[in-house]
């Protein structure tokens, strides 16, 4: 089941508001730019894909998102491709150059089976010179202890002031579940939406990875891309088809 606050249409209006100056499309844009055909699974609103455009990207861009009310913002832009629906829902005949899960989304995948066969997907969908490219935020930064009241988001969305709280529920082992509360004086209540995130470490990581046939290129902290610390907020993955080294045409990318 989708999380609420992608499925309902108006926690979706105030998404990108709600997560403006965002740091890693500072980093993503650059790779995206780089590539001929990318694949952004989880793109959401599909802001990370509108800026590539708009940038003047000419090859092919495809969104994929299991929201549809995330996806009704994102076709605001009809020159990029929009896909309703997860990996499994992928043709498997096709090849990227670059497939991206931004967002931490790759942090809504909770079983070991659901990581696996998405892996098997990517890797299956990536080109000669394909890189599959996403972060997850750092288990030992424990960024969950920040998820209180006391640091509520705020935004003015179409003239209404927009106020977003996290609240941890539990912690289980590498699972971390959450509640979300959006309250705005022109709704008629809150709205709340339940998440549950899985955080996996470096290691654990190259293990799913290794077990799809993708070896880590390189990994970084944060998305200045400096190494990864125990302070580190992120670990950043760059991962190619295990056997291939290539030419690794990201690392050139500015950012």
């Amino acid at each position: 089941m989708v999380d609420r606050q992608f499925r309902e249409p108006r926690l979706a209006e105030v998404y990108d508001a709600v997560c403006a100056g965002r740091d890693d499309f500072t980093f993503y844009l650059p790779l995206v730019m780089a590539a001929g055909s990318v694949l952004d699974v989880g793109c959401g609103t599909g802001e990370l894909l509108h800026r590539a455009r708009g940038a003047g990207h000419r090859g092919r861009l495809c969104g994929l998102d299991p929201a549809w009310a995330m996806l009704d913002q994102a076709r605001s832009r009809a020159d990029i491709e929009w896909n309703l629906g997860d990996l499994g829902s992928i043709d498997a005949d096709q090849s990227f150059d670059l497939v991206v899960m931004t967002a931490h989304a790759f942090q809504v995948l909770l079983a070991d089976d659901d990581i696996h066969a998405a892996l098997a997907t990517i890797r299956s969908l990536l080109g000669e010179r394909g890189r599959f490219v996403f972060e997850t935020r750092n288990p030992a930064a424990r960024a969950w202890e920040a998820w209180t009241p006391d640091h509520a988001v705020e935004v003015v969305h179409a003239g209404a002031l927009v106020r977003m709280v996290h609240q941890v529920d539990a912690v289980d082992g590498d699972l971390v579940t959450l509640t979300s509360t959006y309250t705005c004086p022109s709704w008629d209540a809150p709205e709340q939406s339940v998440s549950t995130l899985r955080f996996l470490d470096a290691r654990a990581l190259a293990a799913f990875l290794a077990g799809a046939s993708l070896a880590v290129e390189a990994q970084f902290g944060d998305w200045d891309r400096r190494p990864i610390a125990t302070t580190s907020p992120e670990i950043i993955t760059v991962a190619r088809p295990a056997g291939r080294r290539g030419t690794a045409w990201w690392s050139s990318a500015p950012g």
